[in-house]
């Protein structure tokens, strides 16, 4: 299936406490997420199978996949769009065989050496990161900065996006660096208004992802 990279919603259940993730995920959708995921690492399977069936229904026909973070067992009982996995989770063949063709599959990538792990016929996105240490996955790998996420995004053979404490200030040297959208948490999760930060951030992106105006375009 297509997918658009550019803004990637990751639920985070600490930070949705005001607003539930299926409530922030309602009001990201009004305001132009592009994709969402489902990350809770402390819930049960069966609860995290109860929130995901919540988020399909609130994403169908919106033609924004919902991806499931490492669980194979949620994606699967949901019918998912896809899942995406790490370095430490299942190997990318099993995850493939267990989803299907027609699932969507993103693996997280820090490093050159795990970027070479990323087989394109199995693989359809890779998430590189973390830019920034964040609070919202303890224990991450090193912060690789954005000269270090765009070494790997130069080097990269599948559509890339950035992750870790990226906020609306980090938008144009996202794109700058070569990737193709931002995973986001608190600057959406959290927020007083999760529509309102979203659109923010989608007229931010459409602005620094927009082709330059040629000279005819300006009216010259």
């Amino acid at each position: 299936m297509t997918f658009d990279l550019s803004l990637y919603l990751v639920l985070d259940p600490d930070l949705c406490r005001k607003h539930t993730m299926v409530e922030t995920t309602r009001a990201a959708l009004r305001g132009g997420v592009t994709m969402v995921q489902l990350r809770d690492k402390t819930a049960s399977t069966d609860a995290m199978i109860k929130v995901g069936h919540q988020l399909m229904a609130v994403l169908a026909g919106s033609g924004v996949p919902l991806i499931v973070n490492d669980n194979i067992d949620v994606a699967l009982a949901i019918n998912a769009d896809g899942l995406h996995i790490g370095q430490d989770d299942m190997p990318a063949s099993l995850a493939r065989q267990k989803l299907g063709k027609d699932k969507i599959l993103g693996l997280s990538v820090e490093d050159p050496t795990a970027l070479r792990t990323a087989d394109p016929a199995l693989v359809d996105y890779i998430g590189l990161g973390p830019v920034f240490a964040t609070s919202t996955k303890p224990g991450h790998k090193p912060a690789i900065g954005f000269d270090g996420l765009a070494h790997l995004a130069r080097q990269s053979p599948l559509p890339s996006v950035a992750i870790g404490g990226l906020k609306q200030e980090h938008v144009g040297a996202v794109f700058a660096a070569g990737a193709q959208g931002l995973a986001v948490v608190s600057a959406i999760c959290g927020q007083p208004d999760p529509e309102l930060a979203t659109r923010t951030l989608a007229t931010a992106i459409s602005a620094a992802s927009a082709p330059p105006l040629s000279l005819s375009d300006q009216g010259e």
